[in-house]
C-alpha cells in the first residue's frame, strides 16, 4: 500500500520543499487555437459544479487566465445543477472543452466508460514544472488509472470523507469522541439517552454520502485496499464476502439500536446538514466542504470536529480514503490546446494556496506551505495532526471512483438496509447480484 504521508510530508502540505509554478507548455498561440467549426473560433468552454466549495476560486482563476490569454473567449457553464443542464450536450457529442467532475449527476468512471474523456496519459507525462520536476511527481494522490492503465483526468481537489460532530457540544457534555465502532455505538447510545435525538444522520436522497463516507473506510479497515478495490470494481464475490457482511452487520446494528435518523430517507444533503447543525443529530458523514457549504447556517458557537468514520474495530487505527475531484478534457473538445493550457495553468502553487483560502479544503498538489496562512481553518489543523499519527489513522487508496451503473443499485439496497426493510444478509445478496449485472454489461 502506498503511503501518502509521513512525518516529513504533512496532510496540510506544510512541507518545506519548493514547488514552482507549472510551466505553460502551450504558448499563447496554442491557447487561442481556432476551433474546427463555428464563428467563435477562440472559445474555451469550461463546465464546473458549484457546491460546497463555492465558485469564488474558479472566478479568480478564470479571471487570471483571461489576462494571460486575452485572445481566448472563456465561456463558463457553472452552477449547482450544471451536470444535469449539460447532460444533453455530452450525450449529443457537443461537450464543453474542460470539465470539473464533481456533484450529483457526475461520474468520472462512467464518463471514461462512455468514451467522453480525452486520453491524457502521454500529454501529462510530458508536463514539467518550472524547475524540471514532472507534474506527475507533484500530486499528493496520483491520477486514477483504468483497466488499460491510461489516465483520463487529473485530480484537482484532495478531499476525504469522515464523520463530523460539534466540538462545543461534546466538550460541554463530556461526550467521548469515538475512534472505533465500539466507542461509536457507546457514544451514540449516551447521546440518544441524554439529548433525546437520533444520533446519526445522512442523506437518503444521495446514498453515496454514506457509501463513500462510511462504507469505503469500513471496507478498507476490514480488508485493506484489495477489498476496497474489489467492491468498487464489482469483482466476483466481493460484495458477498465475509468481510463485507461483517461491515454491513455493523450498519444493521446501528439501525436496530435506533441510532440512524428514521427520517433520513427523505433528506437531501443540505437538509441533513442543517439538522446536524441544529443538534437534531450529533454525527454526519461528509467531506471537507461541509463547513464552507454551511458557513451561513452554522450557529455562532458551533465548532466543527472531524474524525475518520469510526467503523474500525477497537485497537485498530481509523481508516481514511482520499476522495478526489478531478479536472478532465472532453474527447470531443473543439479547442483542445486551449483546454490543455487552462489545465496546466490551474495546477500551480499559487492557486493551490488560494484554493485553501477560498474553500477550506486543499488542492492535490505537494509543496504548498499553508503553515503561516491565517485563513486555514482549525478543523484542517486538527485533522492534519490526527491523520499524521499512524497509531490513529491509516490511509487507503481507491483505484478510481465506482461506476454509476454499480453505485446506483448498491445505494438503493443500502437505503433499504438503513431503513430496516432488509437485513445485512439480504443486502449483500442484492449487492452481489448488482455487481454481477454490472460485470455482464461491460
Amino acid at each position: 500500500m502506498k503511503k501518502l504521508f509521513n512525518g516529513r510530508l504533512l496532510f496540510l502540505l506544510v512541507a518545506i520543499s519548493t514547488l514552482a509554478l507549472v510551466t505553460a507548455c502551450s504558448s499563447d498561440d496554442e491557447a487561442s487555437t481556432k476551433k474546427d467549426k463555428g464563428s467563435s473560433s477562440n472559445d474555451l468552454e469550461i463546465q464546473y459544479f458549484v457546491g460546497g466549495y463555492g465558485d469564488s476560486w474558479w472566478k479568480e482563476v478564470i479571471k487570471d487566465f483571461k489576462e494571460k490569454y486575452p485572445d481566448v473567449n472563456v465561456i463558463e457553464h457553472a452552477g449547482p445543477n450544471i451536470n444535469e443542464e449539460m447532460r444533453s450536450r455530452w450525450v449529443s457529442g457537443d461537450p464543453p472543452d474542460v470539465v470539473y467532475i464533481d456533484g450529483a449527476g457526475s461520474s468520472e468512471t462512467q464518463m471514461v466508460e462512455d468514451g467522453q474523456l480525452m486520453d491524457l496519459t502521454e500529454w501529462v507525462n510530458g508536463v514539467k514544472l518550472e524547475d524540471g520536476t514532472p507534474l506527475m511527481d507533484s500530486f499528493i494522490v496520483d491520477p486514477a488509472q483504468y483497466d488499460d492503465g491510461k489516465i483520463y483526468s487529473l485530480p484537482l481537489v484532495f478531499d476525504t470523507w469522515g464523520t463530523w460532530y460539534d466540538k462545543t457540544l461534546f466538550e460541554e457534555k463530556g461526550y467521548e469522541i469515538p475512534m472505533d465502532f465500539e466507542a461509536f455505538m457507546s457514544t451514540m447510545g449516551t447521546i440518544k439517552d441524554e439529548e433525546g435525538i437520533d444520533p446519526f444522520v445522512t442523506t437518503g436522497q444521495y446514498p453515496y454520502y454514506f457509501l463513500r463516507g462510511v462504507l469505503y473506510p469500513a471496507f478498507a479497515a476490514a480488508g485493506g485496499e484489495e477489498l476496497l478495490a474489489n467492491v468498487i470494481d464489482g469483482a466476483e464475490g466481493a460484495w458477498s464476502s465475509d468481510a463485507v457482511l461483517g461491515v454491513m452487520k455493523k450498519v444493521e446494528e446501528m439501525q436496530k439500536a435506533g441510532y440512524i435518523d428514521e427520517g433520513f430517507g427523505a433528506l437531501n444533503h443540505t437538509q441533513s446538514q442543517m439538522n446536524f447543525l441544529l443538534h437534531e443529530n450529533a454525527f454526519i458523514p461528509v467531506g471537507f466542504w461541509l463547513p464552507n457549504e454551511m458557513v451561513k447556517d452554522a450557529p455562532e458557537d458551533f465548532k466543527y470536529g472531524f474524525i475518520p468514520s469510526p467503523m474500525n474495530d477497537a485497537g485498530e487505527p481509523g481508516a481514511i480514503v482520499p476522495d478526489l475531484r478531478p479536472l478532465a478534457i472532453a474527447k470531443e473538445a473543439e479547442n483542445p490546446e486551449a483546454a490543455k493550457a487552462f489545465v496546466e495553468f490551474v495546477f500551480t502553487k499559487e492557486y493551490a494556496s488560494l484554493f485553501s483560502e477560498h474553500t477550506g479544503a486543499i488542492m492535490n498538489l505537494t509543496g504548498v506551505d499553508l503553515s503561516t496562512n491565517e485563513n486555514v481553518p482549525e478543523y484542517l489543523i486538527d485533522a492534519n495532526a490526527m491523520i499524521n499519527d499512524p497509531e490513529q489513522v491509516q490511509i487507503y487508496n481507491k483505484p478510481h471512483p465506482m461506476s454509476a451503473d454499480l453505485e446506483t443499485p448498491i445505494s438503493n439496497s443500502l437505503v433499504s438496509l438503513m431503513l430496516g426493510n432488509i437485513s445485512a444478509e439480504d443486502f449483500v445478496k442484492e449487492a452481489e447480484k448488482a455487481a454481477e449485472q454490472y460485470r455482464s454489461s461491460k
